[in-house]
């Protein structure tokens, strides 16, 4: 491997680890039913960052995660709530409304989901990629499938011109 090849590899993907943050704090505060600021104060006092000593992922730590674009996926999935859960109940069947899927499945959607409706960052392919990796990350089976076609369905409509013919 190259000398600019091993930099890549070992740079963390900040932006990826927002959105897995994102994720966490999103079913956390389901969970737990504390409100978006709340959850945003504890992962940025408590999770995000490597202060000295601090574990990393596998002690629960997002070390290398983009603290903004965490805080502003979290924010904008609550302050759109509604408006995102409808939209994602109205992709999936109608034999499985929003409350049957997983906790887990149900944040990656409200995340994915409100990064595509904020439309002011990443392009909506490397959105649906994101949230993908970070499905699978969290899920097994034909959840992270069921993501990836539910985000492209949502991308469709919310950015409708990403997809015009030659976009």
């Amino acid at each position: 491997m190259s000398g600019e090849t091993e930099a890549k590899a070992a740079r963390p993907r900040r932006r990826t680890a927002a959105r897995a943050a994102a994720v966490q704090a999103l079913y956390q505060s389901e969970q737990a039913g504390i409100s978006a600021e709340t959850v945003i104060d504890e992962f940025v006092r408590h999770r995000l960052g490597s202060p000295p000593g601090a574990g990393g992922f596998e002690e629960g730590r997002v070390p290398d995660a983009d603290v903004p674009l965490f805080a502003r996926i979290v924010r904008s999935a609550a302050l759109h709530s509604e408006t995102l859960d409808r939209m994602i109940a109205e992709t999936l069947a109608a034999d499985w409304p929003l409350a049957r899927l997983d906790p887990v499945l149900r944040a990656v959607l409200r995340a994915g989901a409100a990064e595509l409706h904020d439309g002011t960052g990443a392009p909506a392919k490397v959105v649906i990629n994101e949230y993908l990796d970070v499905a699978h990350g969290f899920l097994s089976g034909d959840e992270p499938g069921m993501a990836n076609a539910v985000l492209e369905k949502l991308a469709r409509l919310l950015r409708s011109d990403e997809f015009a013919a030659g976009a």
